[in-house]
């Protein structure tokens, strides 16, 4: 059964001052996964004041203990089926490949009124357990996934902030019900994030470029560099670019094992393109190719000038936009 617990003062801190952009849809939301993202997007709740409880469930009981020490959660449940009874919006913020047996378990307990969604990297392996599990309610099923995290992880890396003006992707079945995409949207919005659609495979081969292959190149690199008879040496006189492009191998290794085991197809196909233009410049820089190896950089840096551009510009719109 769920535990109620006495209000505390936050120890999260404030939101920076927004007004809600939606009235909120949800009276009761079961979050299924209280590690950074669940964490977050609970602080972001409560944050902002919006009139709901909120009821988790992970199998850590450390971090049940610190949501509720905290004031991130009202209820911590003590299974996945305790927590989604008569919620109305079920978020699964668990890793990918967790997330069907999850399905599996809350099945029978889940309302049929309640909105499902997830927050995973990757969106048709979810989809396609949704459609083995939950073949009744895929007209409730909205999945989605936040642009947004941390090298951090766990509830006591909780940000009320996060999602602030990040994206989040939803990519609704056929089957989904208009109303409820209109209901989840207007929570990430009252969230005051960025809610976008995509098709679920076009979301999978963005992503796999833009974030699964940085995440692996990043984990390859200083795996590398670690076994290296002079590593300690090499971290210790690392400039500010290895760090910065390091930084994102600091996450939680299980989250991206079952992202590249999720999504396999798309960020192998990356990683083929990736290893022919490394093996390109190998042989721009073996045989002293210089003119050749200038034009690539070069190329390259122009290519990430424009892209800085684009998103100085869209940043200023964005604030622009929001001055009364």
């Amino acid at each position: 059964m769920p535990v109620s617990f006495k209000r505390c003062r936050p120890c999260w801190g404030q939101a920076e001052p927004v007004s809600v952009k939606a009235e909120q849809p949800f009276k009761r939301v079961a979050i299924l996964g209280l590690g950074l993202i669940g964490g977050s997007i609970a602080a972001a709740m409560k944050a902002r004041d919006l009139a709901v409880v909120i009821v988790a469930f992970d199998l850590a009981p450390a971090e049940l203990a610190q949501g509720l020490a905290l004031a991130l959660i009202d209820e911590a449940a003590d299974s996945a089926n305790a927590a989604v009874q008569g919620a109305d919006l079920v978020i699964l913020a668990v890793p990918v490949l967790a997330i069907e047996p999850l399905l599996v378990q809350i099945s029978r307990d889940v309302s049929e009124s309640a909105v499902i969604t997830d927050v995973g990297s990757v969106k048709s392996p979810i989809i396609d357990a949704a459609r083995r599990q939950l073949p009744n309610l895929l007209s409730r099923i909205v999945p989605g996934h936040p642009i947004a995290g941390s090298e951090q992880h766990g509830v006591q890396a909780a940000n009320a902030d996060l999602f602030l003006r990040h994206k989040v992707i939803l990519t609704p079945l056929p089957e989904t019900h208009g109303s409820n995409l209109a209901k989840l949207t207007a929570f990430w919005q009252a969230l005051d994030a960025d809610v976008v659609e995509m098709s679920p495979t076009h979301h999978d081969a963005v992503l796999a470029q833009t974030s699964h292959l940085p995440h692996l190149l990043a984990y390859a690199l200083i795996d590398t560099l670690s076994m290296q008879g002079d590593s300690l040496e090499i971290f210790d006189y690392a400039a500010g670019g290895l760090r910065d492009f390091s930084r994102i191998a600091a996450s939680d290794p299980v989250m991206w094992r079952d992202i590249y085991q999720a999504n396999s197809g798309p960020v192998l196909e990356i990683l083929d393109r990736y290893m022919k233009e490394l093996m390109e410049l190998r042989e721009l820089i073996a045989n002293g190719q210089s003119e050749e190896l200038t034009a690539v950089l070069t190329r390259a840096k122009l290519a990430r000038d424009h892209f800085s551009v684009l998103l100085s510009q869209r940043s200023q719109t964005t604030n622009s936009q929001e001055i009364p």
